[in-house]
């Protein structure tokens, strides 16, 4: 338990060093801020001249109480280590410094400064903290409002990035714009992996020759089940099988090699346990 939560805590550590080298070095130079509190704080760092790391710690302290009592300790602790962690880094003069980096073109500033975020944020995040007290108040509030946290998230966000052009002007809202999604999709793939699985149904008139494919080519396993069709009240096989997202391009040509008709279904696998993950995981 002790080792887990020294490396849960090495890997905070380490999404806090590439977050803050993504905003002091990247981001804040070019005007180009992120969603949720650490947007708000870049816009309240311009405004008062007071340090990044500062406001960001007095934003979230209230957010991180809320989460203390609502969610969880483990949960609050680490994710106060993170916000503590970003503040004292933020205020290296190593990453103030670095003069190639901040005179790059604001396009690549919101690109590249993007992805280095969404690489530290999806780690603090797998590992069990977070950086902005919006996503506690989207946890807390999605069983009584109804609409999912990605939904709550986005709502604020939309805001706080139209705010940077108010703030700076409407090209740094639009780069900020391309920098958060940018940093969104780069937090889905550390936090999921590369390796996402994808459930797949496969309806064919020719069920074996594509099963016996699939299990050949990709060596996956494939589970036959059994329906009706709706129209024409025949019996008819369906595939279902579980690959990452990088075999679904070969699966698609395998079906299609087999059965140019084929009907695939492809859908993503939010959680995925047990059996042999890699190989052979649906028999």
């Amino acid at each position: 338990m002790k080792a887990n939560h020294f490396y849960s805590m090495l890997f905070i550590t380490i999404g806090t060093l590439f977050v803050a080298f993504a905003l002091e070095s990247l981001m804040i130079p070019n005007r180009i801020i992120d969603g949720g509190v650490v947007g708000v704080a870049i816009m309240a760092s311009y405004m008062s001249h007071i340090p990044f790391g500062f406001i960001i710690l007095g934003l979230n302290a209230p957010f991180f109480w809320i989460g203390y009592k609502q969610i969880g300790k483990t949960f609050a602790w680490r994710s106060a280590f993170a916000v503590v962690m970003l503040a004292l880094f933020s205020a290296l003069p190593t990453l103030h410094s670095i003069e190639e980096m901040q005179n790059v073109e604001p396009i690549l500033a919101a690109i590249f400064g993007g992805m280095i975020l969404g690489m530290g944020v999806g780690l603090i995040i797998r590992f069990g903290g977070a950086l902005d007290g919006t996503e506690i108040i989207a946890i807390i509030s999605t069983k009584r409002l109804g609409f999912s946290v990605g939904e709550i998230v986005m709502f604020f966000n939309i805001f706080i990035l139209g705010s940077a052009g108010f703030v700076f002007d409407w090209r740094s809202a639009m780069y900020s714009l391309i920098a958060y999604y940018i940093a969104f999709k780069m937090i889905d793939i550390m936090i999921e992996g590369l390796e996402e699985s994808k459930s797949v149904m496969i309806i064919s008139d020719f069920p074996a020759e594509i099963s016996e494919a699939i299990i050949a080519r990709l060596g996956r396993g494939v589970t036959h089940l059994y329906g009706k069709g709706g129209y024409t009240l025949q019996d008819r096989e369906i595939l279902y099988c579980i690959i990452s997202r990088l075999e679904v391009a070969k699966l698609k040509l395998i079906v299609e090699e087999k059965d140019p008709n084929a009907m695939i279904a492809v859908e993503h696998v939010n959680e995925l346990l047990g059996g042999d993950r890699n190989k052979r995981s649906i028999h």
